[in-house]
């Protein structure tokens, strides 16, 4: 259990540097010695002997025998946590799990519903003299074949941590092995270490998903139970110069099926290891006591039991807000100690210019700027020792590569441009949590600054932000993670920071109250650089959301239509992304990556948080999941034309959403671009209705089900924003 920390001392992650076999511990801030000038040329590989067979199969083989035998760092002699890898591992690991109490209790819980049912069935009779007897025999026999049963569910399912040469072997084929279980008390009560992906899987749009709950209500359970004193969080950031998976990603956010990974293609894949792709940073937050967090929770609301007994906690929606919180912690932190790569700095100013290209001297200029902005914000920026900015940078583009910025030659200086914004976005989003507080207010001041003319025209008043960041906060809280103080306290910061940055000028009545806010002198003189930088930032995610409200227009069922209106959720959700490729394509999009599969799925989830639509999940898992607009939330169909009237509870949604969009100057025709975006989402959506029409209606136990999800959902929905 950790000791008590000093809560004045700054969380210092340090830097952990890997270089071949050499592992280094760099504390915060350290800058590299000079570089001599007879290592300036010389390269150095994060993995090293790392041979292939088909080029040099004499030296994989020689690679191989050195990992069975444990040579040097592959031994696994110094390892830190609990001894593993030793005769008997698996038959002690076998043994815990089974003792378990919550094991043996559920066996019990088990045998006597068994008992229950035969006596229902008749195979048991109350009125037998030896009844006693024979439910007890029966019960036991039960009991032992449940017993038998989890005992070779177990087996199957524990790694075989036996022998160390196997070990060492399957590591070197596979990097990692692929365990399938323990149970979370035996390895938190043995002091064991064991790591979980909050994520629950790889981002494909470069910033951080929403915690997955799994494992994190497991180990939870643990603690509020009893069964665990205590389990020790540390949580950890790991960055990448260059991911090579973002093209494969850019196919799947866009529609294009996932392709299945095999093991043929994991064997081919090692001549990766010969690309240039930069540098890898892992920072370390500061580890806590998760049974600390739960008594500072308990501190500060009294919904949550004093006891730590999960016995105590019947009210599920507490129960989940401490696992939201716990969970989102975790994230927070991991945000803490990420560190900006060049190649995420060079991706997010060449996405957040407004010209199409950028000479050297601008790019440098920017990056230094955004940099310093980074660690003003207590960000941190991956350290460039004494290298000069422009070399960082050239370095940054040769490991991007020319698929992603392209550059103009034959100029008076060389002019560099985003080739591939989809892929350069993935880069871009690991920098926006810095700025989501920005980003948010400055877009809601666009529905003044959009107007142009002088500061007084784009003044907004403090009454009118507030509610448009509180509207925007709410549409993205799946999206990004918000501090946590609240939405007075955090737009208060907020707008005093870009007045210190002389971004906004702040008027304020007598009492110091802000009263209206507009851009300040100086950021009209410099062109808007700087508050078109977090516009810029968030105006792609603005996008995605216009777009996937407008969507919803064509669920509207057709006036000859004789359904239910349901449709499935996945076809729906299809149709969006090809509402939005012809959209962008007739200049009424902005953003091509407003078709991004994953956001536009974030989007649908918060329509269904907020109630405009309703998603129905069958128990039969042959039956898609389906949806419907909910009916306050429908347009009316004009009898008289025939088409959708742009009006209504839905309409005025897709309307406060635009007020934040980016304008383009072919989209200022308002009505005709109202009418012509939504004579198109009628027609997909009369395609959706029409495939619609031969499903199967919904059945009465799934209208069941239906309402208690939606029951539970009303009861675990809970308000976030900035």
């Amino acid at each position: 259990m950790a000791g008590p920390r000093d809560p004045s001392r700054r969380t210092s992650a340090p830097d952990l540097e890997i270089l071949g076999d050499q592992v280094t511990f760099q504390p915060r801030g350290y800058i590299e010695p000079p570089e001599r000038p007879e290592d300036k040329d010389k390269e150095r590989n994060l993995v090293e002997h790392m041979a292939r067979f088909r080029s040099s199969p004499l030296e994989f083989l020689r690679e191989v025998s050195l990992h069975v035998s444990g040579t040097g760092w592959r031994a696994y002699d110094n390892f830190i946590g609990q001894p593993i890898f030793y005769s008997g591992f698996s038959e002690n690991m076998t043994a815990a799990v089974l003792s378990a109490p919550i094991l043996q209790q559920r066996i019990r819980e088990l045998a006597d519903k068994r008992i229950g049912i035969e006596e229902k069935q008749g195979l048991l009779k109350k009125d037998d003299p030896l009844y006693q007897a024979k439910k007890a025999q029966r019960k036991a026999v039960v009991e032992q074949s449940l017993q038998e049963l989890s005992e070779k569910l177990t087996g199957d399912m524990i790694c075989k941590f036996e022998s160390k040469p196997f070990i060492r072997g399957a590591y070197y084929m596979c990097t990692q092995l692929l365990t399938r279980a323990y149970h979370q008390d035996t390895l938190l009560q043995g002091g064991f270490n064991f790591e979980c992906f909050i994520e629950g899987g790889r981002s494909r749009t470069g910033k951080l998903l929403p915690p997955k709950f799994g494992i994190l209500s497991f180990i939870l359970d643990s603690i509020l139970s009893g069964r665990v004193e205590d389990a020790i969080i540390c949580p950890v950031s790991t960055q990448y110069d260059k991911v090579i998976e973002t093209e494969g990603y850019v196919g799947e956010l866009l529609g294009m099926p996932k392709k299945k990974e095999n093991l043929a293609d994991f064997l081919s894949a090692s001549s990766i290891l010969s690309l240039k792709l930069g540098r890898v940073d892992v920072r370390f937050h500061e580890p806590w006591s998760l049974r600390e967090f739960i008594q500072e929770q308990q501190v500060r609301t009294t919904e949550i039991p004093k006891q730590l007994d999960m016995k105590s906690i019947t009210d599920p929606s507490t129960r989940q807000k401490l696992l939201r919180t716990m969970g989102y912690k975790v994230l927070s932190d991991i945000n803490a100690v990420s560190v900006v790569m060049p190649t995420a700095l060079i991706g997010t100013v060449l996405l957040t210019l407004r010209g199409r290209g950028v000479g050297m001297a601008e790019l440098v200029r920017r990056i230094e700027w955004l940099s310093e902005r980074v660690r003003a914000k207590g960000g941190r920026v991956a350290h460039f020792g004494n290298a000069p900015t422009e070399a960082v940078i050239e370095r940054g583009l040769e490991v991007l590569g020319k698929d992603l910025v392209g550059v103009v030659e034959g100029l008076p200086e060389k002019t560099y441009f985003a080739v591939d914004r989809f892929q350069l976005s993935f880069y871009r989003n690991m920098t926006i949590h810095l700025f989501i507080s920005e980003a948010l207010v400055s877009a809601s001041m666009y529905i003044r600054v959009k107007r142009g003319g002088g500061p007084e025209s784009q003044r907004v008043s403090y009454e009118e932000l507030r509610n448009q960041v509180l509207f925007l906060s709410q549409l993205f809280r799946g999206e990004f993670i918000y501090p946590t103080e609240g939405l007075a306290v955090n737009l208060d910061k907020t707008l005093r920071s870009l007045e210190a940055d002389k971004v906004v000028t702040l008027h304020r009545d007598e009492q110091d109250n802000i009263m209206a806010v507009d851009l300040a002198e100086e950021e009209r003189t410099a062109g808007r650089e700087n508050y078109d930088f977090y516009c810029f930032l968030i105006w792609p995610f603005i996008e995605a959301s216009w777009l996937g409200a407008v969507s919803l227009m064509g669920l509207t069922p057709p006036l000859d239509h004789q359904g239910d209106g349901w449709l499935d959720v996945k076809k729906c959700q299809d149709n969006s992304q090809i509402l939005g490729k012809t959209l962008y394509h007739q200049g009424d999009l902005s953003y091509f990556e407003a078709v991004n599969k994953e956001t536009l799925k974030n989007a649908w989830q918060r329509f269904e948080d907020e109630g405009i639509i309703t998603v129905a999940k069958s128990r039969d898992p042959k039956i898609q999941p389906r949806a419907r607009l909910a009916p306050d939330w429908r347009p009316q169909w004009d009898p008289r034309t025939g088409h959708i009237v742009a009006e209504g509870r839905l309409w005025d949604f897709i309307e406060k959403i635009a007020q934040s969009r980016r304008e383009g100057k072919n989209r200022r025709d308002g009505a005709t671009v109202s009418s012509r975006v939504l004579r198109l989402t009628e027609t997909i959506g009369r395609n959706l209705f029409t495939d619609a029409s031969g499903e199967v209606s919904m059945s009465d136990e799934d209208k069941r089900l239906l309402k208690k999800q939606q029951h539970r959902r009303q009861a675990l929905q809970t308000r976030a924003h900035l």
